[in-house]
């Protein structure tokens, strides 16, 4: 008898995860740069009436920071299953290109519907989740109930909206997210910067200034706002494709 060899199939490996890249049009690219100025515009306006009375301030600020996020995606973003970098197609000199009607309207459903799935998913999944971190890290449980579900709301449509349209809802890819397996970009920037910046907005509020903008949730509002910002630039540019190393 001769002997026999029985074929082991190699382990697959994962290949390594690249930074999520914004779609290259030039509207893309310039939209990409005006949307912080729009949502810090939007905050501005309105952070007098949210130290004022923040539920009616909070609650009317929603609405165009959910659709200020909404084209932020819808323009500058892929959506979850979508390929980046498409083939260029060969065009003579002078040429205009040439889009079916078809194709375009299924190119902007392939947009508009994710962007307006992961509001629906960031603002009555997220949001509720979002709402018992902060009582866990201190928020007040038997009061403020409606100023600490709009400050959650806010928080989710700045932090898990553009990361919901570009990645899905896999359970897998989220505990990559969670666990800072990924590397930094754009959309994963504004994450890790809404939830530093809501976390060091909470450090006023125990001062004894005694100040209308230290009462609960002005300053995580205001933090996550800035956050959002420095985080969005600052992953789309110097830390862009770096991962964070815990030892």
């Amino acid at each position: 008898m001769s002997p026999t060899t029985t074929a082991t199939e190699a382990p697959k490996v994962k290949p390594p995860e690249t930074p999520i890249e914004h779609l290259s049009n030039d509207t893309a690219k310039l939209y990409t740069h005006i949307h912080p100025i729009l949502i810090l515009s939007l905050y501005a306006f309105q952070f007098k009436s949210i130290v004022a009375d923040p539920v009616p301030a909070l609650l009317n600020t929603l609405v165009p920071l959910g659709i200020l996020q909404i084209t932020y995606v819808a323009v500058c973003l892929p959506p979850i299953g979508s390929d980046v970098a498409p083939a260029a197609e060969k065009r003579k000199p002078g040429e205009k290109k040439k889009i079916a009607p078809g194709k375009l309207v299924s190119g902007l459903n392939g947009k508009i519907i994710p962007a307006f799935i992961s509001l629906l998913v960031s603002t009555l999944a997220a949001t509720p989740l979002l709402m018992l971190t902060l009582i866990f890290f201190g928020a007040p449980i038997t009061t403020h109930h409606a100023h600490t579900l709009l400050c959650a709301a806010h928080i989710s449509l700045l932090a898990t909206l553009p990361l919901i349209y570009v990645h899905g809802v896999d359970g897998e890819r989220w505990r990559e997210i969670v666990a800072c397996l990924l590397p930094i970009d754009e959309v994963y920037g504004c994450l890790i910067g809404t939830v530093l910046g809501a976390w060091l907005g909470a450090v006023p509020i125990p001062l004894d200034w005694d100040r209308e903008w230290q009462k609960w949730p002005v300053t995580i509002v205001t933090g996550a706002y800035l956050g959002f910002v420095v985080g969005k630039l600052a992953g789309g540019t110097f830390l862009k494709g770096k991962q964070m190393k815990f030892e």
